[in-house]
Formats: C-alpha cells, structure tokens, sequence
C-alpha cells in the first residue's frame, strides 16, 4: 500500500548562480507524481556547500511512499539524519569545521502535506487570495524578531541576516521541526531559499502566484530575485493542487448529446 494523494500535482522548479557567486551551492527537488518535494541551500565555501545540498537532495529522492503521513514524516526525518551523520564525517575527513545545508521538504499523502525543514529555507502557502508562510526560520534573527528587539523590516537588512541557527550537518544530532496541512483545492505552495525571500517581498510572491501559471512561476521568481541584484543562489519550487473530485468541476461527458 502507498500513501497515494487524492490530488492532481503541477509544480515547476528552478536554481540558479545569481548574480555575484560563483558556483550554486543551492539544490533541489521536485517530483510531482511521487508527491516530494525539496529546496536545500548549501553552506561551507567553494566544494562543499553543493556538495552538502546535492546529498541532501539524493538523500531525499530515495524516499519510499508509506502507507500514511506519519510513516512518510518519520522516513524523512530518519533519511535526514542519515545525511546529517554523513556530512558530519566528511566534515572530519576534510578537516573542516562542517559541512552543512538547510533544508525545506514537503510531502503529499492522502489530503494532506506534511513538511519539515531546518534552516531559513521556507515553505509558503497560497490560499484564497492570501499568502501565509508555514516555516518559522531557525536564524539569528527570526529570534530577535520573536523578541520584539527588530521589525520585520529591519529583518531584510540586518547584519546577521544570514546567521541560521539549524542545518543538516551542523551539530551531531540535527534538530528538524515538522507540521502538516489539509490540501484544499487549488492551494499553491512555493518552497525557496532565503536567496529568493531575501530579495523579493511577500507582496511580490503573492502576485507572481495569483497571475503566473504554476509552470511558469518558478521561472517568474527567480527571474525577479535576479533583477533585484540576485546577491545569493536563488531556489525556487512552486507546487500546486488539484483535487479532481471537487463538487464544483465542470465535466465533460463526450456521448452527451
């Protein structure tokens, strides 16, 4: 038995360099008919950083299909801390001090999608006119934010902005946080790296999701991560449903007369 989803899946998914780095030391995911996907963004310098998100990422692609959310949750999170041990070694082997990345995985079950992250990578959710975003960032200024200390204004430009608190790879037992959702009709989901959430507003996204097909919208954000100056790799993974048995489908029955 799978854990097969009651939805029809279309997603879209692009990396690229940016503008001022030289390698994208940024991966991703994107599997609609096994209903996973991933954005992991590397960190460590030159040859390690995407060495870290490409095994993330291989990590991830192995994942079977379990009979529910919670067995596809805890597979995850198992194959994570496998990567996590991994990179902790290799981190020995190269005598550096580590070798990590972050992570955002979302997965598809049934009427639902559960998800778990570590880092500033992001999960974002489009519905009925209004974007909410899932993940709480594991970084040094999301902390600040929670204690009243900064706006979320003086967050997009605050010397620590890339100060995460969680990766895969960064201590020897990683700390992942997990949540699920129930799927409605028509929900986009847009899972980033903070090279895109950085550069663009909320605003922003919302109005690529409500004008952009979802084949096209991955493209639309990097392309404007990029015009704003794409300062770091830019990832973006757009996601969306379709629930075929919605009362509200209109059918069309060829023999009608």
């Amino acid at each position: 038995m799978t854990c097969a989803s009651q939805f029809r899946w279309t997603s879209s998914a692009r990396t690229d360099v940016g503008c001022v780095r030289e390698i994208n030391e940024d991966a991703c995911l994107d599997q609609p008919e096994l209903g996973r996907w991933a954005v992991a963004d590397g960190m460590g310098g030159h040859a390690v950083g995407d060495l870290a998100s490409r095994l993330v990422i291989d990590t991830l692609s192995r994942l079977t299909s379990p009979a529910g959310m919670k067995a596809f949750i805890a597979e995850a999170r198992a194959r994570l801390q496998t990567a996590n041990r991994q990179l902790r070694d290799e981190a020995v082997r190269r005598q550096v001090q580590r070798i990590g990345s972050t992570v955002i995985v979302l997965l598809a079950c049934d009427r639902f999608c559960g998800y778990l992250w570590a880092g500033d990578s992001r999960l974002y959710l489009y519905r009925e006119g209004q974007l909410r975003q899932l993940t709480r960032d594991h970084s040094q200024v999301e902390e600040l934010k929670s204690l009243g200390v900064i706006t979320g204004e003086q967050a997009r430009n605050h010397p620590a902005q890339h100060m995460i608190t969680r990766a895969v790879g960064a201590t020897d037992r990683l700390e992942l946080d997990d949540d699920a959702i129930e799927v409605a009709d028509g929900d986009v989901f847009l899972l980033c790296s903070d090279g895109l959430s950085n550069e663009i507003t909320d605003q922003e996204i919302l109005a690529v999701l409500t004008t952009v097909e979802c084949e096209r919208a991955s493209d639309e954000l990097v392309n404007l991560a990029l015009a704003r100056g794409g300062r770091d790799n830019i990832t973006a993974v757009v996601v969306q449903a379709e629930d075929l048995h919605a009362p509200d489908k209109t059918l069309l029955n060829p023999a009608a007369p």
